[in-house]
């Protein structure tokens, strides 16, 4: 059996990185020309070429879930059409352990996905949107529109930037009276974390009295603050850009400060349960080989499978907003689409057998 297990594994495996490779082999083409709208003296044609293999890995974990799913119905469903898997159950192979011998090349990419999610992402994103503003100029014309709002202390502070070793850019404090009455405000071009404190750069400050506007210069300060470097990623992030760990740590500070944390918990809960993700789509693949998809073409296959992968893509993305504007569990918006799939596949499934 152990034969048949690794026949069915290198089936499977090879069908979801071919699929996986066409997928990310488009992606790269239509970002490609997508970013060329940005081309300038600063930013030509290579540097959009180095920019987008940064986020490579990002575009990588986005399509786990779908190359797993197109990869299953068409490495299994291969076998299917050449009646290997009728002779496989004909020799006592079940329906079960025909399953646990797609889970296992699939538990690689489970592990890939968490490994990319934890420790490359957050890197490879955060480097590649530091290239980019660099080589757009765009770091220096950050906006107020832009970057992550945090209270501390009593005052409202804004970072345009930062990178995760301890490196902030453009820090705006502002402080306020028991009256809400503007009292004082601090600008830093930038700032480091040395020696477990935040020493600020350059730094502007501005202080309203009911008399008179006062301003001063000065070079270095150290900022007492509990905010720690642990807490950025990159801060400018869409959440889906920082790793679990961060997003814990990030999301308990913002509940701790009494803020909205719902974005975070939900991106949180999306990485945390993905392995069940790609996990019940499999399942599902599984399910339509042995079903309903046992003897149709492979270009059906794949049809079904995209259609199935954006309708579960679609549920995710409509039940994810729905958690933070009516305010139920984020966890329940993304477990729902995992379990119906799981008893979508697990129903097809008992019926096989």
């Amino acid at each position: 059996m152990s034969k048949l297990d690794r026949y069915i594994g290198r089936a499977v495996a090879s069908a979801i990185v071919a699929v996986l490779l066409v997928i990310m082999g488009l992606d790269l083409i239509f970002a490609y020309i997508d970013e060329m709208g940005d081309l300038s003296e600063t930013y030509r044609a290579t540097d959009i070429l180095r920019y987008l293999l940064w986020t490579l890995p990002a575009q990588v974990y986005e399509y786990l879930g779908f190359a797993a799913l197109v990869g299953c119905l068409i490495g299994l469903g291969t076998l299917a059409s050449t009646s290997e898997l009728t002779v496989m159950r004909a020799a006592g192979m079940s329906v079960a352990r025909i399953t646990w011998s797609v889970m296992k090349p699939v538990l690689l990419i489970i592990f890939l996905g968490l490994a990319l999610a934890e420790f490359v992402i957050p890197h490879t994103s955060q480097s590649a949107e530091k290239f980019k503003s660099m080589a757009t100029g765009q770091l220096e014309d950050a906006g107020l529109d832009q970057g992550l709002w945090m209270t501390d202390d009593g005052e409202f502070v804004h970072f345009n930037a930062a990178l995760p070793g301890g490196e902030l850019f453009g820090v705006t404090r502002y402080r306020f009276d028991d009256e809400r009455h503007l009292e004082r405000v601090v600008f830093s071009e930038g700032g480091v974390f040395d020696d477990d404190q935040w020493l600020l750069q350059n730094n502007r400050a501005t202080t309203f009295t009911e008399e008179s506007v006062g301003s001063e210069v000065e070079s270095d300060s150290v900022w007492e603050t509990d905010i720690s470097p642990n807490l950025f990623a990159l801060v400018v992030p869409l959440p889906s850009d920082l790793s679990p760990r961060n997003l814990w740590a990030y999301g308990t500070f913002l509940d701790g400060k009494g803020q909205d944390s719902s974005r975070y918990w939900l991106q949180f809960w999306k990485k945390v349960l993905q392995p069940l993700t790609i996990a019940s789509l499999v399942m599902v693949a599984i399910s339509f080989i042995f079903g309903p998809l046992r003897t149709v073409t492979t270009g059906l296959r794949v049809f079904t499978g995209v259609i199935v992968g954006i309708v579960f893509q679609t549920v995710q993305d409509m039940l994810g907003p729905s958690s933070v504007v009516f305010g139920f569990p984020p966890l329940i918006a993304v477990l729902l689409p995992v379990l119906l799939c799981f008893g979508l596949g697990w129903m097809l499934l008992k019926r096989a057998r």
